[in-house]
């Protein structure tokens, strides 16, 4: 195994999977620790652990283009690492929007009128607290972009995404809970 680590690199350009263990096994808390801080707002470990697999998965599959010594092979995983939590964030986002817009859909299709659909958001967003009131309010009825929601609001375009994420969760379990018949 000591030549095994002098040549892992050797080794995993070959394909050679005791050369992927020993990445995986030395590299694992360097990929975690950068996954799930990317990933600590989705709040799914799930998604978190898809991603760290994605990235061994990934330096499997490009090993042949890594050019470096082994000390350049930590801050290369750690790239990897980071556009894989990067992605991933990007994937689940979209799909919350996707579902966002679904929400927006059923209250359309719910037979209230315009207005009256119109007071049913409100009375949705009125479960938020203020700083999240804002910010959907700002993101839907405004049309504004969340880097300059966060101008405005002193936050960081993490924050108001992260936000927006929570909020967004939080609404579409009222919708499911008034829409199954447990009252307004």
């Amino acid at each position: 195994m000591k030549a095994n680590r002098r040549n892992f690199i050797k080794r995993l350009k070959k394909r050679k999977e005791d050369a992927l263990e020993y990445v995986v096994e030395h590299y694992l808390p360097v990929v975690k620790m950068i996954v799930e801080k990317s990933l600590q707002s989705q709040r799914n470990p799930g998604l978190i652990e898809e991603c760290i697999n994605d990235v061994f998965l990934a330096v499997w599959q490009y090993s042949d283009q890594f050019e470096g010594e082994a000390d350049d092979f930590r801050k290369w995983i750690a790239v990897i690492a980071k556009y894989k939590a990067t992605d991933a964030f990007r994937k689940a986002s979209k799909s919350l929007e996707i579902q966002m817009d679904e929400i927006f859909i059923q209250i359309e299709d719910s037979g209230y009128t315009k207005v009256e659909r119109e007071e049913q958001f409100l009375y949705y967003l009125s479960g938020l607290n203020e700083v999240d009131r804002t910010i959907f309010i700002m993101k839907y009825y405004l049309y504004m972009k969340n880097g300059e929601i966060a101008e405005q609001l002193g936050l960081s375009t993490q924050a108001v995404d992260n936000r927006l994420y929570r909020g967004k969760q939080q609404l579409k379990t009222k919708w499911t809970y008034i829409k199954g018949g447990g009252g307004q």
